[in-house]
């Protein structure tokens, strides 16, 4: 079985691939994330290990990049990094695990083999809902066939509002996972980008699927989408 191990920690790389040869496994080390890209469309591997910060190009970019050229090796990412957003970020971009430093070395093996076991097929990362499609990959949204453009900020929200579809999410909970836990502006903010998206993903359209729900929040539904029984997305 063969793994790529992208990190740029040398020690802890070494480490890592000395442990990992012990149980069997053929390792290839790449050290920044270019070299790691490179050696992953290049060769075949059973899974890649791949760390969040690394030099010239970041782990999200690298795992972006094999998706959308549809490599689907099973990927682990691995970084010190624990916030629940940037789990969010790396599933939504296509990455099957994430392993926080510093971690026991039995579970990454463990979590190894069951990724290998899972095998890789092919999957699409496309969420919608009725007409509407977002892209994690490409970060391009889509009402029906016509594309719909939107700043960073107002495509966080969308993400966020799909992935909580059907359900009322309340200010300070788009607030907390869309801007910052630590965000100290007005709460009208959410007003603010929630009447952009509206005149984006609504409005030219004549749909009304962006609703206040008084006192609660904001709820995101599906209009009716030929073909589709709820309008809803796989896994959602």
């Amino acid at each position: 079985m063969r793994i790529l191990l992208v990190e740029d920690e040398h020690a802890l790389a070494e480490t890592v691939r000395r442990g990992l040869k012990n149980e069997g496994f053929v390792v290839d080390v790449a050290h920044d994330g270019i070299r790691g890209l490179s050696a992953a469309l290049e060769n075949p591997y059973d899974a890649i290990l791949l760390d969040l910060m690394l030099p010239r190009m970041n782990g999200y970019d690298v795992l972006k990049e094999l998706r959308q050229r549809k490599v689907w090796t099973p990927v682990l990412m691995l970084t010190a990094k624990d916030g629940e957003y940037d789990q969010t970020d790396a599933f939504d971009l296509g990455a099957d695990d994430y392993l926080t430093k510093p971690f026991s070395f039995l579970v990454l093996v463990a979590r190894i083999r069951a990724l290998i076991r899972r095998g890789a097929p092919a999957r699409p990362v496309v969420m919608r809902l009725g007409t509407l499609s977002l892209d994690p990959v490409s970060h391009s949204v889509c009402r029906g066939q016509t594309p719909i453009s939107l700043t960073a900020r107002e495509y966080g929200l969308l993400q966020y509002l799909m992935r909580r579809h059907g359900q009322i999410v309340s200010k300070a909970e788009i607030l907390q996972n869309v801007w910052d836990p630590a965000f100290e502006g007005a709460d009208n903010v959410v007003e603010v980008y929630i009447g952009y998206l509206r005149r984006k993903i609504d409005a030219p359209f004549g749909l009304h699927t962006l609703s206040t729900v008084r006192g609660m929040g904001y709820l995101l539904s599906a209009d009716p989408s030929p073909g589709s029984r709820d309008g809803g997305f796989p896994g959602a």
